[in-house]
């Protein structure tokens, strides 16, 4: 049998879901593990449930079937994000009616990507989809943040990371996991990584250098100069 990436566990409290790896890892539409059986065990039992979250995200269609069953959950779904909540995990994050975050944390947001092949028109099809896509991905995060859909649209192109307090700061997240019994949520730093800021940052100063200084050839040329006189 195929392994699943989720994991139920019933205790006092009430019903506990692990979300660990990879969402759909060449299981969510095989023979065995199925929307359908996720479903299955999610409506098993009623009452609260807490999610634990620790997932570098995968299917994106997967995770909207969970998100969308979480959100019509007949009970409180509290999401605790321990790990990495990033991509397709983020997505299923957002379903919590509180979300909470350890202040060693993640969460990733970016464009939905996929592999395709064929001709031109096969690859406007696609960049139409993805685009559709990340329509209905921005829904999940605008539901959750009160955030503009601009603003998200941006955050996702930069491929932006936030770590607990930024998350928070964001709308993200609704709060830092334990930081009642061990510090106080203003000493963490909000921070946020956007790769493309600093592929832009990078890109900037290498143009800097070759305009004040040449480029390297030139700058070797000059040393040579230098060296003769």
């Amino acid at each position: 049998m195929k392994r699943k990436f989720w994991n139920w566990v019933k205790n006092e409290g009430g019903r506990t879901l692990f979300l660990n790896g990879e969402i759909s890892d060449e299981t969510w539409y095989g023979d065995e593990v199925t929307p359908k059986l996720f479903k299955k065990e999610l409506e098993s039992a009623k009452g609260d449930i807490t999610v634990w979250i620790n997932s570098p995200g995968g299917d994106v269609f997967a995770a909207a079937q969970i998100y969308n069953m979480l959100m019509d959950y007949q009970g409180s779904v509290k999401v605790r994000i321990d790990g990495i909540a990033a991509s397709a995990a983020s997505v299923i994050a957002m379903a919590g009616t509180e979300v909470l975050m350890s202040p060693v944390a993640m969460m990733m947001i970016h464009n939905p990507m996929t592999i395709a092949i064929g001709d031109s028109s096969e690859m406007k099809k696609t960049s139409a989809m993805l685009d559709e896509v990340k329509e209905s991905i921005i829904n999940a995060y605008e539901i959750k943040t009160g955030l503009s859909r601009t603003k998200i649209s941006h955050l996702m192109d930069s491929e932006s990371w936030f770590n607990a307090k930024k998350a928070v700061e964001l709308g993200f997240a609704d709060g830092v996991l334990f930081e009642d019994d061990e510090m106080d949520s203003d000493e963490l730093e909000a921070v946020m990584f956007s790769r493309v800021a600093v592929t832009n940052s990078l890109v900037s100063k290498l143009i800097q250098v070759k305009s004040e200084e040449g480029t390297p050839v030139e700058q070797l040329e000059k040393r040579l100069s230098l060296l003769a006189h």
